[in-house]
């Protein structure tokens, strides 16, 4: 399977350059030159990788940085950019970059570049999900379990999706919509009571530890506090 991704620049000339070479190497690539559409393009595409220019039309690099970490934290970003100061630089760490690369690049280092921030995320994802930490409880997601103390609770594939949705965006805000769209792929009314029912599930799995909660949102979704 290509490796996925998704770049976003509006300098047309560049990014053709740019997106030729890359898909010439064997890459799949997704071009975006509008800001305002790239949150919509990266949950739909699922991108490996996101290449994004911070001066772009109707909203700026950081701000979608910031945004789509929040939707897909485990994307890496790797800024490339006219902005060279070193304000800039530390700004766009800041807002979610992995890496930063200044205007004019080379295509071979653009491809390095681009073959160590997946590899370090290969490592890094491989690491996230041996066991994760919640609370009082160990959660396995891949071996689909769920552990407080000796007692030792075996999960359905989505049962573990949404706990790790949810481990994802601890004592935040998890709009229910996006939870469906993101799980099932839409947010249809049998999905919704799927996801009822699951949720009811979860608060059990979760009540040996009362420093636990999965918050109901009437209207907006749920909130996962811990601690």
């Amino acid at each position: 399977m290509k490796t996925k991704i998704l770049y976003v620049e509006d300098e047309l000339a560049l990014a053709q350059i740019v997106r030729d070479t890359l898909q010439m190497q064997g890459y799949d690539v997704r071009l975006v030159s509008d800001g305002a559409a790239v949150i919509k393009t990266a949950q739909e595409y699922q991108a490996d990788i996101c290449l994004l220019d911070i001066m772009l039309p109707h909203i700026d690099g950081y701000s979608l940085a910031k945004q789509l970490k929040q939707q897909l934290p485990h994307l890496p970003i790797l800024f490339l950019t006219a902005k060279n100061q070193s304000a800039d630089v530390v700004k766009g760490f800041r807002s979610g970059g992995a890496d930063y690369m200044r205007k004019p690049f080379s295509m071979e280092e653009l491809i390095v570049r681009i073959e160590n921030l997946l590899k370090l995320h290969s490592i890094e994802g491989r690491k996230s999900k041996e066991t994760i930490k919640i609370g009082d409880y160990i959660f396995s997601p891949q071996k689909l379990s769920l552990t407080i103390g000796q007692q030792e609770r075996k999960l359905t594939y989505r049962e573990s999706e949404i706990i790790q949705a949810f481990q994802n965006k601890q004592n935040q805000i998890i709009h229910k919509k996006q939870l469906l769209l993101d799980i099932w792929g839409d947010d249809t009314l049998s999905n919704t009571r799927s996801l009822d029912v699951y949720i009811a599930k979860l608060r059990d799995y979760f009540s040996d530890d009362p420093t636990i909660s999965i918050l109901t949102l009437r209207g907006v979704g749920y909130q996962f506090n811990v601690g």
